[in-house]
């Protein structure tokens, strides 16, 4: 594998359903490319925008960490678990599907679009017990630094998975830089643009442009522009 795989935004999969626009960085439903089924432990990142009122009528997932991030307006989510909650921008929620569990995910808002980022990781474990968590995150604590929202240990800051898996977000003013350590060797980050522009270990990307690294040990970040934002995705490439 390449050490460094650019995926741009406008190379993403695209399907408009008209009450949901979605963008696919990885082969989903309709979208297949062979070359982006997964990057190692990371097998989806959709992003997508609901229309007022739609949503995702109840489905299954089963044996897959599955994480919600909203990015404007909110989320109503039902699961057989007995889960009936609204999650909002400045959260993040987390499903862990096991043995198998149901689920549904409406636009809370009646009368505007909501947008979320929709990311599923396969677990380390097969067949636990389902479970669900969601947390509201503190947007001063990824100003110009890097905030932790997702680890394998529950005691640790931001939700948890079954996967030896880390999840980081940051808000950076222009010219700002800060380096990525990676958490467990032989992983790989994939880096996403939320906003702005970055160049990552001296690669320029833009808005909604993400590269996939492995093979590296600190990942070098700086912002291009101002309120630039970045999600990353640390996974392990062999589970």
């Amino acid at each position: 594998m390449e050490k460094y795989i650019l995926h741009t935004s406008a190379s993403r999969g695209h399907a408009n359903h008209g009450w949901l626009d979605s963008y696919h960085s990885f082969s989903f439903a309709g979208y297949y490319n062979p070359e982006r089924i997964h990057f190692g432990a990371l097998r989806v990142l959709n992003d997508d925008t609901i229309a007022g009122g739609q949503g995702f009528d109840t489905h299954p997932h089963d044996n897959m960490e599955i994480i919600s991030i909203p990015l404007s307006g909110a989320l109503e989510h039902k699961d057989s678990m007995g889960n009936s909650s609204v999650i909002r921008a400045g959260e993040i929620q987390v499903m862990s599907a096991g043995t198998g569990v149901y689920h549904s995910e409406f636009n809370h808002y009646p009368d505007k679009q909501g947008q979320f980022l929709q990311i599923w990781i396969f677990p380390d474990k097969k067949n636990v017990t389902p479970r669900y968590d969601q947390l509201s995150l503190n947007p001063e604590d990824r100003k110009n630094k890097l905030q932790q929202i997702l680890s394998p240990n529950s005691d640790d800051e931001g939700v948890w998975i079954h996967q030896q898996a880390w999840m980081h977000l940051g808000r950076f003013e222009k010219d700002t830089k800060v380096d990525y350590q990676i958490r467990k060797e032989g992983n790989g980050v994939y880096a996403f643009v939320i906003d702005g522009s970055f160049i990552i270990d001296g690669k320029a990307l833009g808005s909604r442009d993400a590269i996939a690294i492995s093979e590296a040990d600190i990942i070098e970040i700086k912002s291009t522009a101002e309120n630039s934002e970045i999600l990353l995705i640390e996974v392990p490439m062999e589970w």
